[in-house]
């Protein structure tokens, strides 16, 4: 810190959420930069799960300010029901602030996006369905809706009456949907004004403020690297930026500010949805990392894909993000197996060994992981607190991970609960 950077270094669910939690306890100020409700990050607090997919992890700390930042798109009616959520566990929303110039998810941007699914039938994209992708479309289309046109509602309704005459013309000319009125999206948003008209507030301000007075402020990036607009395997990919550049871009912090970046690495590697993925495990192993981590994703429940941990990808990532240290979480969910493997390189189709990610990400689909296996480890890793305290081939797994990365470990998850790290370098 002063400006840390947490983001996802693979394909999202490596729990950024608890480790954000963990930084925030010396944080004065958390930024959520990008996506949406198709982000959940899970925070354990004693007998308390908490589920969040809008606001920022930081929200447990009531000290803390938690940003909705301009680069995020919201569903007014879901923020306002997890707002209500967080209330009735007893815990402060008063510390939130809201982007004006946050754009909105609309009722027709969920049927969109659940249509658009269905019609493209094998070719799905494994979408969340919430609606984010048709909402960054009309963002960058320049047709839509910001929280700060929420607050009028004269002013809101004319904006939907625009954005109508495109919308309702696609739903029923090429959907058969009968489409929506003016009145009907005004009438359901209407609560959603009432109850988060206080939060807006010019927050690229708010956040120059904490800057410029040395506080400390992180960024919590939702998805990963991987699933990056641009950097991700394309298209199977959500529809922002979760890297570090997309980090400045959806926050309005300059890169100059930027101290430390912090990649959050699972000790194997998961994914939710279609897409290629060269290391997954479609055996017992991949079964048994499944039913030990409760793969289960926590916006939609499904089922995630598990395979061993893929530096391929990862050094790529590294190379995008500029990682200056990496968080490697779930180091628990590997204990009891005999080996370990880590992927060090892809046979190509022509016979070729590559330790570089494929430009071409068709490619992907057709390489095979080559494999470097290590010593496992049965301990219950539970109740280490330092890296001593970890099954020495625990230990080597994080320095053969730190050292095929290039990049120093500085935390270490070993359990799902706030307490259940290991710190292995200071301020981080």
């Amino acid at each position: 810190m002063p400006v840390t950077i947490v983001l996802g270094a693979q394909w999202g669910d490596e729990g950024k959420g608890k480790i954000v939690d963990h930084l925030a306890e010396r944080a004065a100020m958390v930024v959520r930069y990008q996506g949406g409700t198709n982000a959940g990050h899970t925070i354990v607090l004693g007998d308390t799960t908490l589920k969040l997919h809008q606001v920022p992890s930081g929200i447990t700390r009531p000290e803390v300010a938690a940003v909705l930042a301009h680069g995020m798109v919201i569903t007014p009616p879901d923020l306002v029901e997890e707002l209500e959520m967080l209330r009735s566990m007893g815990i402060s929303t008063d510390n939130l602030h809201i982007s004006a110039n946050a754009h909105l998810v609309m009722p027709y941007h969920l049927e969109l996006d659940g249509l658009q699914e269905k019609r493209r039938g094998a070719r799905a994209l494994g979408t969340t369905k919430r609606g984010i992708g048709p909402a960054y479309a009309d963002k960058y289309m320049r047709r839509g809706l910001r929280m700060q046109d929420l607050l009028d509602r004269a002013r809101f309704a004319e904006r939907v009456e625009g954005a109508l005459e495109s919308v309702n013309a696609e739903l029923r000319g090429v959907y058969g949907h009968p489409g929506f009125t003016v009145e009907e999206i005004v009438s359901a948003y209407d609560p959603a004004r009432e109850a988060l008209a206080r939060y807006v507030t010019d927050t690229t301000r708010l956040i120059r403020e904490y800057v410029a007075a040395g506080k400390n402020v992180m960024l919590e990036g939702a998805q990963a690297t991987m699933l990056d607009i641009d950097y991700g395997t394309y298209p199977f990919v959500t529809s922002s930026s979760p890297t570090a550049g997309g980090a400045c871009q959806g926050s309005g912090i300059s890169p100059l500010d930027v101290d430390e970046i912090i990649g959050v690495v699972k000790a194997y590697t998961s994914r939710v949805g279609t897409g290629p993925f060269p290391t997954e495990l479609s055996d017992e192993v991949g079964d048994w990392i499944v039913t030990q981590g409760n793969e289960y994703g926590t916006t939609t429940g499904r089922r995630r894909r598990c395979g061993w941990l893929d530096m391929v990808s990862l050094r790529y990532s590294a190379r995008v993000n500029g990682y200056t240290g990496i968080a490697i979480t779930r180091l628990d969910v590997l204990s009891g197996l005999n080996e370990v493997s880590i992927c060090t390189g892809y046979r190509l189709p022509d016979g070729t060994l590559t330790d570089e990610y494929p430009v071409d990400t068709d490619l992907l689909d057709h390489v095979t992981a080559e494999y470097e296996t290590l010593p496992g480890w049965e301990d219950d890793i539970h109740a280490a607190r330092t890296l001593e305290e970890l099954p020495e081939t625990a230990q080597a797994y994080c320095r053969r991970v730190a050292e095929l990365l290039g990049v120093p470990v500085a935390l270490v998850s070993v359990g799902a609960e706030r307490q259940d790290l290991v710190a292995l370098r200071w301020p981080i």
